[in-house]
């Protein structure tokens, strides 16, 4: 499992000129699923996630954590975020989750960081949708994070 986190000062989510997600201060999360991704590696990235610390302190040191400052996270659905890239000019999907496998763990990631955060600090993108995702990185901060058996 697969997730590029970006720090964010706001971001949110449109589908057929809808706001579906939104946040202000958090992350936003492109959440990449595999095939063999299960449920164990989505919570555990979730908790990476929410305890990876990005954040400024009183010293301007990313010190602090998703959970330590009370932000807020949107996650985001992202096929293309698990390509396989090493040759040719063209990206591989092999490795993909299946569009049910996919969304099943997207669910439980989202559900999981609900309950770790608390209600009212998680938003979503809607899986399979084409959307349209707007934000305004901090720093820029950007980190790719990933979670293996």
């Amino acid at each position: 499992m697969k997730g590029l986190i970006q720090r964010v000062s706001k971001a949110s989510v449109t589908v057929d000129g809808d706001v579906v997600g939104q946040i202000e201060q958090g992350l936003l999360l492109l959440l990449g699923v595999e095939k063999s991704d299960d449920e164990t590696l989505a919570r555990k990235l979730c908790r990476r996630v929410s305890r990876y610390r990005v954040f400024p302190d009183d010293l301007g040191r990313m010190n602090l954590s998703l959970m330590d400052c009370g932000g807020s996270l949107l996650v985001v659905p992202q096929f293309t975020l698990v390509a396989d890239t090493r040759s040719g000019n063209r990206p591989g999907f092999s490795e993909a989750g299946a569009p049910e496998h996919a969304r099943h763990l997207f669910e439980v990631f989202s559900d999981e960081a609900a309950s770790t955060l608390g209600e009212g600090r998680v938003a979503t993108g809607r899986f399979g949708a084409d959307m349209k995702v707007s934000l305004v990185n901090e720093g820029p901060v950007t980190f790719a994070l990933e979670a293996r058996n």
